[in-house]
C-alpha cells in the first residue's frame, strides 16, 4: 500500500487535513466580508451582499446532482463496478454530462447578472468587479463535482491538499487589496487560480476511472443514462435543494423587505457566516468518516454503521461548543470588528444564534451522511418544515415585535431549526437500526 492510501485510509489523519482546509475556508469567507466592507461604500457593500446571496442560491442550484454522482460512483468504486450494466449503476459517461450541466448554470446565472446590471436591478457603479466575482464564487460549481468525484474513488486526500494550496493564493490575493491592489484585478487572479485547480482535480478523476476522451463528450449517451436512471433522485434532490437553498438564503431578501435598516441583515449576515463556518466544520467532520460509513452501509452492517453516526455527531458537537463559547466570550467583539463598527449586536441575539448552532450541528450531520447514501426523499420531506419556518420567520417577527425585529427573527429562525432537527434525530435513529 503506497503511502498515499495509508494517509487516505486514516479517518483522523483525513480529519485533521480536511479540518485544515476548512480553516483556510473560514478565513477567506470572513476575509472577504473584511476587505470589501473597507473597500467599497456601504451602498456598495449592500449591493455585493446581494450578490453574495445570488452566488449562494447559484452555487446551490446543482440540484444535489454532485450528491448523487458521490452515490453512485462510490458503488461503483466499492462494489468494483460489479453489477452496474445490469441495474442501471453508474457509467463514466454521467460524468461529462453533469460537467456540462453545471457549466451551462454557471453560464445562465451569469447571463442573468448581466442583464440585472445593464438593467439596472442591482445598482452599483462596480459592474466588472461584481460579475467578476461571481464568476469566481461559481466555479465552485465545478469545483464540487471535482472533490466529490474524487472523494469516491478515495482521492479525498489529493483534493483537500490542491485545495489547500489554491485557498492560501487566494487568501493572499484578496488581502492585497488593502495593500492598494485593484479589486477587479485581485478577483480575476482568483479566478485563474480556480480554474487552473480544477482542471488538474478532474484530470486525476480522469486517471483513476481509466477515462478516456470520449466519455467526456458522449452527452447523448450520458444524458440518456442520467434520464433513465436519474429521473427519481433527481426529483427529490432537486426539490431539497431548491427548499434548502430558499430556507436558507431568503432571510437576505425577507428582511430587506421588512425594514430598511441595515442592522438586521448585518445581524443575519453575522449568524450565516457562523453557521457556514460550523456547517463546514461539521462537514469536514463527517466527510472523514464518510468511507467508513458508505462501506458499513452497502455492507449492510447496522451496528457498525450506528456507532460511526454516533461518533460523528459527538464529534461535531464539539465543534459547536466551542464555537458557541467564542461568541459568548467575543462575539461582540468579532461581530464589530468584521462590520467596521457600523452597527453593534447584543447577547440576546448571540444567545438565539447558539440556540440556532446546536440544532443545525445535528441537521448537518443527517443531511451529509443522508445524502451520501442517496436518501434524498428522506432529506426531501424533513426540510419543507424548515422552509416553511425559514420564509415565516421576518413577517411574523415584523408582525409580532417590531420594535425589536432582530431578536424576534432570531428566535423564530432558532425554533424552525430546532423543530426540524428533532426530526432529523429520528431520521438517523431509524437509519440505524433498518
Amino acid at each position: 500500500m503506497s503511502r498515499l492510501a495509508r494517509l487516505e485510509g486514516s479517518a483522523r489523519f483525513l480529519a485533521l487535513v480536511k479540518l485544515a482546509n476548512v480553516g483556510l475556508v473560514l478565513i477567506w469567507g470572513f476575509a472577504v466580508t473584511f476587505v470589501f466592507v473597507r473597500v467599497l461604500p456601504i451602498a456598495e457593500f449592500q449591493a455585493f451582499l446581494l450578490l453574495v446571496a445570488f452566488g449562494n442560491f447559484t452555487i446551490s442550484a446543482e440540484f444535489g446532482l454532485t450528491s448523487i454522482i458521490y452515490a453512485r460512483l462510490r458503488r461503483h468504486w466499492l462494489n468494483d463496478g460489479a453489477g452496474d450494466d445490469d441495474d442501471g449503476g453508474f457509467r463514466l459517461e454521467e460524468m461529462g454530462v453533469l460537467f456540462l450541466f453545471l457549466g451551462l448554470l454557471v453560464v445562465g446565472a451569469s447571463l442573468i447578472l448581466i442583464v440585472a446590471l445593464a438593467l439596472g436591478w442591482l445598482s452599483t457603479g462596480l459592474p466588472l468587479l461584481l460579475l467578476l466575482f461571481f464568476l469566481s464564487a461559481s466555479l465552485n460549481l465545478p469545483a464540487l463535482l471535482a472533490k466529490r468525484a474524487l472523494a469516491a474513488v478515495d482521492g479525498n486526500f489529493l483534493w483537500e491538499g490542491v485545495d489547500c494550496a489554491r485557498r492560501v493564493v487566494t487568501i493572499g490575493l484578496l488581502l492585497a487589496m488593502l495593500a492598494g491592489m485593484d479589486p477587479r484585478l485581485s478577483v480575476a487572479l482568483q479566478l485563474a487560480v480556480s480554474i487552473v485547480v480544477i482542471a488538474y482535480a478532474i484530470s486525476h478523476v480522469h486517471r483513476r476511472l481509466d477515462m478516456k476522451r470520449s466519455h467526456w463528450l458522449a452527452f447523448r449517451v450520458g444524458g440518456g443514462h442520467v434520464r433513465a436512471h436519474y429521473l427519481r433522485d433527481i426529483g427529490a434532490s432537486a426539490a431539497f435543494t431548491v427548499s434548502d437553498i430558499v430556507a436558507y438564503n431568503a432571510p437576505y431578501f425577507t428582511i430587506a423587505l421588512a425594514t430598511s435598516d441595515p442592522r438586521p441583515m448585518l445581524i443575519f449576515d453575522f449568524f450565516f457566516k457562523v453557521s457556514r463556518s460550523l456547517s463546514m466544520l461539521v462537514r469536514a467532520t463527517v466527510e472523514a468518516a464518510l468511507p467508513r460509513i458508505t462501506r458499513a452501509y452497502h455492507a449492510g452492517d447496522r451496528v457498525r454503521l450506528g456507532q460511526l453516526l454516533g461518533r460523528a455527531l459527538g464529534a461535531a458537537m464539539i465543534f459547536a461548543v466551542g464555537l458557541s463559547a467564542v461568541l459568548l466570550l467575543a462575539g461582540d467583539r468579532l461581530f464589530t470588528i468584521l462590520f467596521d463598527g457600523r452597527a453593534t449586536i447584543d447577547r440576546a441575539d448571540i444567545t438565539f444564534i447558539i440556540l440556532a448552532l446546536f440544532a443545525l450541528t445535528l441537521l448537518c450531520v443527517s443531511v451529509y451522511v443522508q445524502a451520501a447514501l442517496g436518501r434524498f426523499s428522506a432529506l426531501l420531506a424533513r426540510s419543507l418544515p424548515f422552509l416553511a419556518g425559514s420564509l415565516a420567520s421576518a413577517p411574523l417577527a415584523l408582525l409580532l415585535w417590531p420594535g425589536r425585529f432582530d431578536l424576534a427573527f432570531l428566535g423564530l429562525y432558532a425554533l424552525a431549526l430546532l423543530a426540524v432537527a428533532g426530526l432529523h434525530l429520528v431520521s438517523l435513529r431509524r437509519l440505524a437500526r433498518t
